[in-house]
């Protein structure tokens, strides 16, 4: 089982990376092979047909959809912004759904996130189920999200509050049997 994981922010200390890594942390743990990215390796320009048209993908896009090709699963922690999906990953996800055949079909995704507010960043997740759902990802059921994330991690970067750290390990240790057997249904189909 590999798992990609990245989380799509960009900024250094952001708590969504600090969230990734204990993801990463955890998947290990049971057993899972993880290729964590940084996300400024998918930093590509704003879609555009001419660019596409003229020049063909950028190399990052290129980059991004080999990591998801090889990958079992997806695992992606996503900031809010303004209520919302951040629009450095609407664009990543916008490029990729213009590769045929669609990458993201039959991808397995666990989304989780990491704000500051009371909300954990919630809202920003169902605006980033969306678009993926629409292009045939098979997103985890589960979602997670970390309020007060400022306040949230000790200094080892794990979840000071051993109950949300219970929640957040039974998720991640669900979603590696999930996206085992997602991707084994798409391979038996495939080959059938």
């Amino acid at each position: 089982m590999n798992l990609l994981m990245f989380a799509a922010s960009l900024r250094k200390d952001s708590c969504n990376r600090k969230l990734i890594n204990l993801a990463e942390e955890i998947a290990k743990n049971q057993g899972a092979r993880v290729t964590h990215a940084d996300f400024s390796e998918f930093s590509a320009p704003l879609y555009n047909a001419d660019i596409q048209n003229g020049s063909g993908f950028p190399a990052e896009i290129t980059h991004f959809t080999k990591l998801l090709q090889e990958a079992d699963g997806l695992v992606i922690s996503s900031p809010e912004y303004n209520y919302s999906i951040p629009g450095t990953l609407k664009n990543l996800i916008d490029w990729v759904s213009r590769i045929s055949p669609m990458p993201w079909k039959g991808c397995p995704i666990l989304l989780m996130s990491a704000s500051p507010s009371l909300a954990g960043g919630n809202r920003g997740l169902w605006s980033t189920r969306i678009p993926l759902e629409a292009c045939g990802g098979f997103l985890f059921p589960d979602m997670f999200s970390l309020a007060s994330a400022y306040v949230a991690f000790d200094d080892n970067g794990q979840l000071k509050d051993k109950a949300l750290l219970d929640r957040f390990t039974q998720i991640i240790t669900d979603f590696i049997p999930y996206a085992s057997m997602v991707r084994n249904l798409k391979k038996a189909k495939k080959d059938s």
